[in-house]
């Protein structure tokens, strides 16, 4: 077992201790139909017709990544009919939880290879059934990360075959689809797999706009900035479409934050988080906390967000269960939000002293470069060294791990903090230079689902940088090509307005700081930059 897998475990029992899901669930098992979107699915199969729609809504829950219900629904089917081989293949997919989580542990690889096991060995599937238990068969076919692309692939293949043969079925495509995106790479800015995806989507949800799937993955494959609002449709339909799920409530929020649609984040985030408070799901809290605390600071709304923090960290330390398919969103939202209270803040010194707390490799680093940039920025560079380091042993282990995506953000990371501490000993020019290619190379690759954005897009750091050197031309155009990706952001409105002002762009710097003011009307505190906004639009 890798290093990487040994910490990734050891940083969720840190966080959250494991305990058994079905005996948790009972109070859900109960929830209205319209409440979890099931009404729209129609999953056809040999089992007994009894248990047809307490199967139907296992594979609604599914739709909606709510995976410990869905095992204690495929449970509640098997309860009825022990021969519905397909309840097991139901239990296996749960298993393999979130496709777009990254490299998944051994442990929850070989839950789901043990249910794929019992489909083998269960009932007398059909023939169409046998194709669906051997292509998510293709996803546990071993435990090691090294071959976690292969595996992907060959159940996107697996999966085209079986929407190709069985047209009529419906729920193959959208499985299928769901297959296509999930081995699309960051790295294609053509995004041809997401745009395949949609292609096969859409006309189902346009046919049935009430199918939660169909939403849901809809979101998925435009979740990136040039496609983001060709979802917005499916976002502002879903979270009504399963309104007890809490992956269902927060999803919206993914094309909101796109879109620079703060407000709509907040609200959609606020119901997430209250939806899984009241099932017991820490994970899904923490990350629709993660993403209200990103909207609250883009709209200088400080005293929210430290509200979310203090939710935050209470939560982690009073939980004592996660969720079956859990992706890690739990230990990412540990780590982000008080990194991203600090940054978004300017509160640099506060950055330096933050408390790293044991998880994941790619969560750890998220601390360390909080630290090292807080250091950096506010005076003290020699102080960044030990983090610095740190961050190129994390970024060495997810290498040996062979997760290519977090050892290259992790790299990304390293190269920030870096030029910052070179910047900050006084060679700008080397400090520049270093963090361009920092930001070149985060440019060509793209955030993770987890994320609702760049803990600090290296672009927009690269314009302070600018700025401070006393470069605005230069600055300008970096932080107007940071919201060309991430539009509305409160640091990169206020650096253009800036910007703008000292090469005597007053058109410009008065749009991009009324443009501020109106992000920010809903503030509670008074920062620093609005301030500065008020007075210059006054002036004119």
């Amino acid at each position: 077992m890798s290093k990487y897998v040994i910490t990734l475990i050891a940083g969720f029992c840190l966080l959250f201790k494991t305990a058994a899901v079905s005996a948790q669930h009972d109070d859900h098992g109960q929830l209205a139909a319209d409440q979890i979107g099931s009404t729209q699915v129609k999953f056809k199969t040999s089992c007994a017709p009894a248990v047809s729609d307490d199967f139907n809504r296992g594979i609604a829950l599914l739709h909606s990544f709510w995976f410990a219900e869905a095992v204690a629904g495929f449970e509640k089917v098997l309860s009825s009919d022990a021969d519905c081989a397909m309840a097991h293949w139901g239990i296996a997919l749960s298993h393999w939880g979130n496709p777009f989580a990254g490299l998944r542990s051994p442990v929850q690889l070989g839950r789901g290879k043990a249910a794929i096991d019992k489909a083998l060995g269960t009932g007398s599937p059909t023939a169409r059934e046998s194709a669906w238990i051997a292509a998510v068969a293709e996803l546990f076919s071993d435990d090691q990360s090294s071959t976690q692309r292969a595996r992907t692939l060959a159940y996107e293949g697996a999966m085209e075959q079986i929407a190709q043969q069985y047209p009529e079925d419906r729920e193959a495509t959208i499985f299928y689809a769901l297959a296509v995106n999930q081995t699309a790479l960051p790295a294609d800015k053509t995004y041809a797999q997401q745009l395949k995806a949609a292609s096969l989507l859409e006309p189902m949800f346009h046919e049935d706009p009430q199918h939660p799937g169909l939403a849901h993955y809809i979101i998925h494959a435009y979740d990136h900035p040039p496609l983001a609002e060709k979802a917005l449709d499916a976002a502002r339909r879903y979270a009504a479409l399963a309104p007890a799920i809490p992956h269902a409530l927060h999803m919206p929020s993914h094309t909101f934050t796109r879109v620079g649609l703060w407000k709509e984040s907040i609200e959609t985030n606020l119901r997430s988080a209250e939806a899984a408070r009241a099932s017991s799901t820490a994970g899904e809290e923490l990350h629709a906390l993660d993403y209200q605390t990103y909207a609250y600071l883009q709209t200088a709304q400080d005293e929210a967000a430290s509200n979310v923090l203090e939710r935050a960290m209470a939560l982690v330390e009073g939980t004592d269960n996660i969720a079956i398919g859990a992706t890690g969103a739990g230990a990412f939202a540990t780590a982000a939000i008080p990194a991203r209270y600090t940054l978004e803040r300017g509160a640099f010194a506060d950055a330096a002293a933050l408390t790293v707390h044991p998880g994941p490799p790619y969560t750890e680093a998220i601390t360390h470069f909080a630290r090292a940039l807080g250091a950096a920025r506010s005076g003290n560079p020699e102080a960044a060294a030990t983090d610095v380091e740190r961050l190129v042993v994390l970024r060495d282990r997810l290498i040996e791990a062979q997760d290519a995506y977090w050892s290259e953000q992790v790299e990304i990371q390293r190269q920030v903090a870096s030029a910052w501490v070179v910047f900050a000993e006084g060679n700008h020019a080397e400090g520049i230079a270093q963090l361009e290619a920092a930001a070149a190379m985060e440019d060509k690759t793209d955030k993770s689902a987890v994320s609702p954005g760049p803990l600090a897009p290296a672009r927009e750091l690269l314009g302070f940088m600018l700025l401070e050197a006393e470069r605005p031309e230069q600055a300008l155009p970096a932080f107007e090509a940071t919201m060309m990706k991430e539009p509305n952001r409160f640091l990169s409105l206020y650096g253009a307005a800036r910007a703008a002002g000292a090469v005597g762009d007053t058109d410009k710097e008065q749009r991009y700081y009324k443009t501020l003011l109106q992000v920010a009307d809903e503030a509670d505190t008074d920062r620093p930059e609005l301030q500065q906004a008020r007075s210059a639009v006054a002036a004119q």
